[in-house]
C-alpha cells in the first residue's frame, strides 16, 4: 500500500507546483484591453453607437449636447441655403453640379436629424420636462417645412429621386416595410400555433363551457400577437415606453366613451362564467327563440327557427330573462285535447293512454300524466303530458297531435266547436 501511496504525493505536488506557473504565464501572455472612454458625440457615430454612448449621460450632459447638435444641423441647413441660392441663376454644368452638391449636403442633413433624435428620445426617456424638448423638436420640423416651400421643383424632384434610390432612403425604407410585413405574418403564424396549443389544453377542464373555451383561445391568440409585436417594435428599435403610457392615459377616455361597449363586455363575461347556456343550445331571452351560434365579447348570435341570424348585446342578454330550452335531456310535452259533453269520457281517456303508451319515443320513466283537466265553454278538456328527450320534442307532439285526431274518429269521439247556447223569450 504504502509504495503506491508516496509516488500518488509527489504527483500531486508536481501538478500543484506547475499550477501556478501556468496562471502566471497566462496572465503574462494575456493582452490587456484597453478602451478609450468616449464622452463626446460625434457626427462620425453611427445611430446605433450613439444610442448606446448616451445612456450614461445625465439630462444635464444631453441637454449640452442636444444645444451642440442644433448649430451642426443648422450649419448643415446652412449650408443647403447657401448652395440653393447659388443654384438660383447657374446654369449647365454648374446648376447639375450644385445640385449633386444639394443632394449630397441634403443627405448629410437627413443623418444629422436621425442622429440628433436619438438624443431628444434619450432626454424623453430621463425626464425632460416637454417645454424643454419642445423647441429641438420644432426647430427640425418648422427647418424642414421652410426648407421644402422654398425649394423648386428641379431641385425637389431631385432629392426625392436621390432619396428613393439611396440605401439611407427609399430602398431602406423598402427592407423596412418588407420586414415589417414579414413580421406580422410570422406573429399571426404563431400566435396562432400558440393558440392551438392552449386551446388544446384549455379543452380538457371539462368545467368550462364552449363560450369560455373560445374566449380563452382568442384571448390568448391576441395576447401572443400583442407580445410579440412589441417584442418585434423593440428589436427594431422602436421606443416602446411612450406606447405604454398613451395607451394608459387613453383608457381613461375610452372608458367614458364607450360605457355602454365596455356594459356589454362585463355581460358577455358573466355569460361565459356563469353559463346560462352555450353554443348550440335553444333558447329564449329578449322575445327572440333561436339557437345561440356565437357569444364575442360584446354580443350573441341567436339564429331563430325560421333562419334569421339576430344579434343580441349582451347586456339586452344578460338583464333579460333567459330560457334554456335545450339544457335539460328530457323535456315535458305539454297538450290539451277537448271532447264534446255529449261523448264518454272513459273512452277519450282509453284513446290517449293507448296512443302514449305505443309511441316509440315517449319515455316510460316519467310517467305520462293524462287527467280530465277542465270543463271549458264548449269542450271536456284532457291534459296529455307524456315525456320525450330533448331532441324528439316536436316529433313526439306532431305525432301525438295527428293520432289523437286520428284515434278520436275511430272511436266516435268529437272534437267540438266553440260552440254558445241562445234562449230567445217572447213577450206580449
Amino acid at each position: 500500500m504504502k509504495k503506491f501511496f508516496v509516488p500518488l504525493l509527489v504527483a500531486l505536488w508536481a501538478v500543484s507546483a506547475t499550477v501556478p506557473l501556468v496562471a502566471q504565464d497566462a496572465e503574462a501572455t494575456a493582452p490587456e484591453i484597453d478602451y478609450a472612454l468616449r464622452k463626446e458625440l460625434s457626427a462620425e457615430h453611427s445611430v446605433e453607437e450613439l444610442r448606446l454612448l448616451v445612456t450614461p449621460l445625465t439630462l444635464e450632459q444631453l441637454q449640452t449636447e442636444a444645444d451642440r447638435w442644433q448649430g451642426l444641423l443648422q450649419d448643415q441647413m446652412t449650408r443647403i441655403a447657401n448652395l440653393k441660392v447659388a443654384a438660383l441663376n447657374a446654369e449647365g454644368e454648374e446648376a447639375t453640379r450644385l445640385h449633386e452638391a444639394i443632394n449630397e449636403a441634403t443627405h448629410e442633413r437627413n443623418k444629422l436629424i436621425g442622429k440628433a433624435s436619438v438624443i431628444a428620445d434619450s432626454m424623453e426617456l430621463k425626464g425632460a420636462a416637454p417645454e424643454v424638448l419642445e423647441p429641438y423638436r420644432n426647430y427640425i420640423s418648422g427647418a424642414l417645412a421652410s426648407e421644402f416651400q422654398a425649394t423648386d421643383a428641379v431641385t425637389l424632384f431631385s432629392q426625392v429621386f436621390d432619396w428613393v434610390a439611396s440605401r439611407e432612403g427609399g430602398v431602406n425604407f423598402l427592407v423596412k416595410a418588407a420586414l415589417i410585413v414579414g413580421v406580422v405574418f410570422l406573429l399571426v403564424f404563431i400566435a396562432r400555433l400558440v393558440q392551438s396549443l392552449a386551446a388544446r389544453g384549455i379543452r380538457r377542464v371539462s368545467q368550462l363551457s364552449k363560450l369560455m373555451q373560445d374566449f380563452l383561445a382568442r384571448a390568448v391568440f391576441w395576447l401572443a400577437f400583442v407580445i410579440g409585436l412589441l417584442i418585434a417594435l423593440s428589436l427594431f428599435g422602436v421606443n416602446i415606453t411612450p406606447l405604454f403610457a398613451v395607451v394608459g392615459g387613453a383608457s381613461f377616455i375610452l372608458a367614458f366613451a364607450m360605457q355602454e361597449t365596455l356594459g356589454n363586455l362585463a355581460s358577455g363575461m358573466m355569460i361565459m362564467i356563469n353559463k346560462p347556456f352555450d353554443v348550440g343550445d335553444l333558447v329564449d331571452t329578449n322575445g327572440v327563440l333561436g339557437e345561440v351560434e356565437a357569444v364575442s365579447i360584446v354580443s350573441t348570435t341567436v339564429r331563430t327557427m325560421d333562419n334569421q341570424v339576430v344579434i343580441l348585446p349582451n347586456s339586452s342578454v344578460w338583464g333579460s330573462i333567459i330560457t334554456n330550452v335545450t339544457v335539460s335531456p328530457i323535456r315535458r310535452v305539454d297538450m290539451v285535447f277537448g271532447i264534446g259533453y255529449a261523448d264518454d269520457i272513459d273512452t277519450a281517456m282509453g284513446v290517449l293512454q293507448e296512443l302514449v303508451a305505443n309511441h316509440p319515443k315517449v319515455l316510460e320513466e316519467p310517467a305520462p300524466n293524462i287527467r280530465v283537466h277542465e270543463l271549458a265553454d264548449s269542450s271536456v278538456n284532457f291534459i296529455c303530458r307524456p315525456w320525450a328527450k330533448t331532441e324528439n320534442y316536436w316529433e313526439v307532439y306532431w305525432d301525438l297531435t295527428r293520432q289523437v285526431k286520428e284515434g278520436f274518429d275511430a272511436a266516435g269521439v268529437s272534437i267540438p266547436f266553440p260552440q254558445r247556447d241562445v234562449h230567445l223569450y217572447k213577450t206580449d
